[in-house]
């Protein structure tokens, strides 16, 4: 995995399709089904960590993003 479009893929092969219009709402719960996955021993540490890593950093990204709008 080296975007959060291949993460996107990667949930969807477990029948997982997130999209609620809000980008960081989005990834939130992108966050969350990778939790819930890992826990459940679905998919091994490495594609956790990775997957993990993707979405917090696009959401760091999304949080500035809107800090700087906000002013």
């Amino acid at each position: 995995m080296k975007t959060l479009y291949d993460v996107q893929q990667f949930l969807k092969s477990f029948g997982t399709i997130i999209y609620v219009g809000d980008r960081l709402a989005d990834l939130e719960l992108m966050e969350e089904e990778l939790k819930e996955l890992f826990h459940s021993k679905l998919i091994d540490i490495q594609d956790f960590q990775m997957a993990l890593l993707l979405v917090r950093q696009e959401l760091q990204l999304q949080k500035e993003k809107r800090m700087s709008q906000n002013g």
